[in-house]
């Protein structure tokens, strides 16, 4: 049977070059595997893959009974297909604290390291065959670490990370600064989107004190192009929730360049949430909120109600 690999729902560049890159390597070490998506991609991971020469990889709903599997990115249930526990997961390799609630099969192998990017955990256990990987491939691993840190401004951004994509990048003949902000650009765009899109596009589902929210970060070095849009997302933001089955949707416009983030505050709720989570006096419908650019490390762990 091919093993299935994918990340998390709403797919980023690490949840969309990372199940690329380890099915290249599961491919190369004899085990047949296929990268697959949890939905559609947002627009930076759509340009990386066509920047190295890769097709996207095929949009599945669900997995089957027993469909071997490994995860990336993640080990959340809420960001996975409904039947995982009916799978047959067979790893995870991820970055992200553990959640819990994924029952397996069997014994399983579990690599959760903190680093800033899955695409570094995987070029660690790859050992010598690393040496092996194809240009493209090495291009999807510097994308995932420029993307998941920022070209090195998140705060979850560790030596290895940088190390590893500055190595890379010298491999590649890639200026980072350069190809960065062409990704940043690309991510930027987001003119196409519906605002229902929009918040959907990069979100995580969380649970903080009985409240379920679908944080929702949307990375840009145009930030005025989203909160241009401010009313009609604050409009969308309670029926996105209500579709979703959680009770609130935080939005988070973070700018790259500026490193800060803008919350939106459409009512009450948001607004105890921005105060007691970030210290912030509120007074209007957004707050900026400085050095706040990482959801994983800086909005995740700081949540209150």
């Amino acid at each position: 049977m091919t093993t299935l690999v994918f990340g998390h729902k709403s797919p980023d560049t690490d949840s969309t070059g990372s199940p690329l890159i380890w099915e290249w390597f599961l491919n190369h070490t004899d085990i047949d595997a296929k990268a697959a998506l949890l939905g559609e991609p947002n627009t930076e991971a759509k340009f990386v893959a066509e920047r190295w020469g890769f097709a996207l990889p095929e949009i599945i709903a669900d997995v089957d009974d027993n469909q071997s599997c490994v995860i990336v990115d993640t080990n959340n249930p809420a960001e996975l297909p409904a039947n995982i526990n009916n799978a047959d997961v067979l790893a995870i390799i991820d970055h992200h604290k553990l959640a819990g609630g994924l029952e397996t099969k069997n014994p399983i192998n579990i690599t959760v390291r903190p680093l800033a990017c899955t695409a570094t955990i995987m070029h660690q256990m790859m050992g010598d065959h690393a040496s092996h990987m194809p240009q493209g491939i090495k291009g999807l691993m510097l994308s995932c670490i420029l993307s998941d840190t920022l070209a090195f401004r998140s705060p979850t951004t560790t030596e290895v990370d940088k190390e590893l994509a500055e190595a890379l990048a010298k491999d590649l003949g890639v200026d980072i600064d350069t190809y960065a902000g062409e990704m940043f650009a690309a991510k930027s765009d987001v003119s196409a989107f519906s605002d229902a899109e929009l918040l959907r596009m990069d979100s995580k589902e969380y649970a903080v004190d009985g409240k379920k929210f679908r944080v929702s970060v949307l990375e840009t070095t145009a930030p005025d192009i989203v909160l241009d849009r401010k009313a009609s997302l604050m409009e969308t933001m309670p029926k996105v929730a209500e579709e979703d089955g959680v009770d609130q949707v935080l939005l988070f416009v973070v700018d790259i360049l500026k490193e800060e983030a803008t919350m939106l505050i459409p009512n009450d709720l948001t607004k105890t949430v921005a105060e007691k989570s970030f210290d912030a006096k509120v007074d209007g419908d957004s707050v900026v909120l400085p050095g706040i650019m990482s959801r994983k490390k800086q909005i995740i762990p700081a949540l209150k109600v």
